[in-house]
């Protein structure tokens, strides 16, 4: 039996449980191959709980995690209305296949209709064919405005 929660920034059991996803995902290819540094396993959850607009879910096998999805509050100009963005989404290996995702995605789902958000929106590689087939079977799809103008293109610049 899987439980899916919106995770307690105060609460260490769920501390862990997103450091030790996050090092999960990290680690794994669509994640960059590269385990989480020091620094973030030191600070992140003290930082997150200092931005009200986070909010993390949670996926439990009893006491083992299984999955997350990290989500931060942002802004559409356009529609004037809060929007949610999925920055960080991951199933543990040993657990894909289960159907957690799905439950995941209901979750953040539901928060952002609490939160009277517009849109839902994440960036996933390209080469993450898995990923890419659960976000569009939940009704995710490139953005556009116009087909003319093409489909936007995620892009950053680091610090």
């Amino acid at each position: 039996m899987i439980d899916v929660i919106k995770a307690d920034l105060n609460n260490p059991r769920h501390g862990v449980a997103i450091l030790d996803m996050l090092d999960a995902y990290a680690s794994d290819l669509m994640g960059g191959g590269e385990g989480i540094t020091d620094f973030v396993r030191a600070h992140l959850i003290d930082e997150l709980r200092k931005r009200p607009s986070v909010h993390v879910f949670l996926a439990f096998d009893g006491d083992t995690p299984a999955g997350f999805a990290n989500c931060i509050e942002g802004f559409s100009s356009f529609a004037c209305k809060p929007l949610l963005n999925i920055h960080d989404f991951a199933v543990a290996p040993a657990y894909r296949g289960r159907g957690i995702a799905k439950q995941l995605m209901q979750a953040v789902e539901a928060c952002a209709r609490e939160l009277a958000c517009c849109k839902i929106t994440l960036e996933v590689l390209e080469g993450n064919t898995v990923a890419r087939a659960l976000y569009a079977s939940s009704g995710f799809s490139g953005y556009e405005l116009n087909p003319t103008t093409g489909k936007a293109i995620f892009m950053h610049r680091l610090l």
